[in-house]
């Protein structure tokens, strides 16, 4: 059951960066960079799908979710939640479940046969509806989604995501500039206070991964990846 207490923003960040930490979900590798969907090099990689094989963790966090919504949104304030195909889905049935509210899912395109549905469940005209993913790098995706939320004749006026990169200038004010307010949990300097003060990695590849959080888009160039602003 739902407390209504809850950490403030600091603490509920620091505590869920140890969580991510703690089963592995975060991985640093300088030496031989990550190459991200987008095209992106970088030295990290964070895979918040693993989250749903720690039920503990799991529900630990969806409390912090739930808690954040109402405090920056309301109590009162949505009438469904949506998950973005596929990592939201799993997340917005547990924060559905807690809020007591329906759910739906969104595709990324219209399913293409059948009855050609993008959305699965039932949406109605008017419907408040929160859109629910995994993580965010710039939010792009996310605009997307609250297109074929509105387009069926809801709102969607704000997203939830676990792990908010945070590191490309611009993201949360696109969003807002497109009607859509982020909220999130943890970001990547959440991720590499816990690191440092856990000594999970050693000091050169901290130093880098503040290297890279400090410009992005310059570390991937002078590795040979993209470096312009990626759309997740």
């Amino acid at each position: 059951m739902f407390a209504n207490t809850y950490p403030d923003r600091a603490e509920i960040g620091k505590l869920t960066a140890e969580m991510l930490l703690e089963i592995k979900a975060v991985h640093f590798r300088a030496d031989e960079p990550y190459t991200l969907a987008s095209g992106l090099k970088a030295p990290v990689y964070i895979d918040c799908r693993m989250l749903i094989s720690y039920p503990r963790i799991r529900s630990a966090l969806m409390d912090f979710a739930v808690a954040t919504l109402y405090r920056n949104v309301g109590f009162e304030k949505f009438d469904a939640v949506a998950g973005g195909e596929t990592a939201g889905i799993p997340f917005a049935a547990w924060i559905a479940e807690r809020m007591g509210l329906p759910m739906q899912y969104v595709r990324k395109k219209p399913k293409g046969y059948g009855r050609d549905a993008q959305i699965e469940g039932v949406i109605s005209e008017g419907q408040r509806v929160l859109l629910v993913e995994d993580l965010t790098t710039d939010g792009g995706s996310k605009l997307k989604f609250a297109e074929a939320i509105r387009k069926a004749g809801a709102s969607c006026d704000h997203t939830l995501v676990v792990f908010f990169y945070d590191v490309f200038e611009g993201s949360v004010e696109n969003l807002q500039k497109h009607g859509v307010s982020l909220h999130h949990l943890a970001t990547w300097q959440d991720v590499l206070a816990a690191a440092r003060a856990g000594n999970h990695f050693d000091t050169e590849t901290l130093n880098q991964v503040q290297s890279f959080l400090d410009d992005p888009l310059a570390w991937s160039k002078d590795r040979g990846g993209i470096y312009e602003v990626p759309g997740t």
